[in-house]
């Protein structure tokens, strides 16, 4: 039997193309498991555990390309590893992995090497990009919960000492963390 994975990125991004890639390959649409916004740097997947679940021996995990399965080597490794020991065929794309074949593991480390590459430079990429926006006054940051004015208000009714963070998180609207960090923040900067 051949079970599918398919992953992207971000919600923006579209399964469309590994959905038809994996029908092409022979994958029935019933046996497809999808990562929708997560990162292949990240082992932590719902759909990878459950496609690594519901594979058995003799069956065949399909990816389209090595690096929707991981991002590094070590993570492609590991994952081709436990199914090796399970018994199980990985396909990447037309090629099957096998790990006895000396070239199909070179083959399949230098994929791996690639897809780690590819990690590293979008992430460089990124810190190029909100450099570049820290500079010009465009990134800021993640917004404070409270406007000065709000802010000011909750420091009198916390000295006053008549409500407590759940009461004045209820009153401002906010979570009690972030009463309690609003609270910190002004010890802080005493």
């Amino acid at each position: 039997m051949k079970i599918g994975y398919a992953r992207v990125s971000t919600h923006e991004q579209d399964l469309t193309i590994q959905r038809e890639g994996l029908a092409a390959l022979g994958v029935e649409a019933d046996y497809i498991y999808v990562d929708h916004g997560l990162t292949g740097t990240n082992r932590a997947r719902p759909g990878l555990f459950q496609a690594m679940a519901a594979v058995r021996a003799g069956d065949t995990l399909v990816v389209t390309k090595l690096d929707r399965l991981a991002r590094s080597l070590p993570d492609a490794r590991d994952i081709a590893d436990e199914l090796t020991r399970k018994g199980v065929s990985l396909s990447l794309g037309s090629s099957v992995y096998d790990p006895t074949d000396p070239v199909g593991r070179l083959m399949f480390n230098v994929l791996g090497m690639v897809a780690e590459f590819e990690s590293d430079l979008i992430r460089a990429r990124t810190r190029e990009g909100m450099a570049v926006a820290k500079a010009k006054g465009r990134l800021r940051g993640k917004q404070p919960k409270l406007s000065p004015t709000r802010r000011r208000h909750l420091y009198e009714l916390v000295d006053e000492d008549k409500y407590t963070q759940a009461e004045l998180a209820e009153l401002f609207t906010v979570s009690r963390t972030t009463i309690y960090r609003e609270i910190l923040r002004r010890v802080s900067n005493r």
